[in-house]
């Protein structure tokens, strides 16, 4: 007569569950530090080829660095309230910005275009904030953009493997590949502006210098978060207008 012993195969048993704790500790410690260091290898796959490709500089040319009190024109004079971090947002990028009476604002809405980035005919917005809608001119910055001064127009970007040129959310991933001389299209009434891109740079995440403006001709300032995919810098690309 045959004996048979019957045994359970416990998952939660001791030794399984110590399996589980350790791969559930280690994957936590490797997410962490992923978290973390994420900027830093950005960088590195991103940013600092196209450091060495291309004309990307920093700080800002000195023509457009301001003094040390960082006022520009009356700007920073007055924070927004109830901020959130919220970047689909364009007035939680730069909170101590007063906003301007959109009633003055003399265009509400016009197109942009960037053909070495793939980019056609996208609204811009100089009335709402939403990002993954339409790109934003921030107020206070231009009536026009195509008056002499400079409009500047926030988007977002994230990891260029995901870049959509048709999507708000994804449309400035490959910005910093872009090229002085690269010709950004501005569509105003059916009428298409050109500019020349002259300078690109990465600064920090708060400074002020973004929203300068020169008044000798009509410029836009285009600004994006970076490296690719964080938002610990910003790009910011300057383009001119071409008589």
């Amino acid at each position: 007569m045959h004996r048979y012993s019957y045994g359970t195969n416990n998952l939660f048993s001791r030794k399984n569950t110590k399996k589980i704790l350790g791969i559930f500790s280690i994957s936590l410690g490797v997410i962490t530090l992923l978290y973390f260091f994420f900027p830093l290898l950005s960088y590195q796959l991103y940013l600092s080829s196209a450091f060495a490709q291309s004309d990307i500089t920093a700080p800002l040319p000195q023509r457009f660095v301001l003094g040390t009190g960082g006022s520009i024109g009356g700007l920073f004079t007055s924070g927004i309230s109830n901020v959130t971090s919220d970047y689909k947002d364009a007035r939680n990028w730069f909170p101590q910005i007063k906003k301007q009476s959109t009633s003055s604002q003399k265009v509400t809405e016009y197109e942009f275009s960037i053909p070495s980035q793939r980019i056609s005919h996208m609204k811009v917005s100089t009335v709402d904030f939403d990002l993954s809608k339409h790109l934003v001119q921030y107020f206070s910055t231009s009536k026009s953009p195509i008056d002499h001064g400079t409009s500047v127009i926030f988007g977002h970007s994230t990891l260029p493997q995901w870049f959509d040129p048709t999507n708000y959310m994804t449309i400035f991933a490959h910005m910093h590949l872009i090229k002085n001389d690269d010709d950004v299209v501005l569509t105003l009434n059916g009428k298409d502006y050109h500019y020349k891109v002259f300078s690109i740079s990465v600064v920090d995440s708060k400074d002020p210098n973004i929203f300068a403006q020169s008044y000798d001709n009509s410029y836009i300032t285009i600004i994006t978060c970076t490296p690719p995919g964080t938002t610990w810098k910003r790009l910011v690309v300057r383009a001119a207008l071409q008589n």
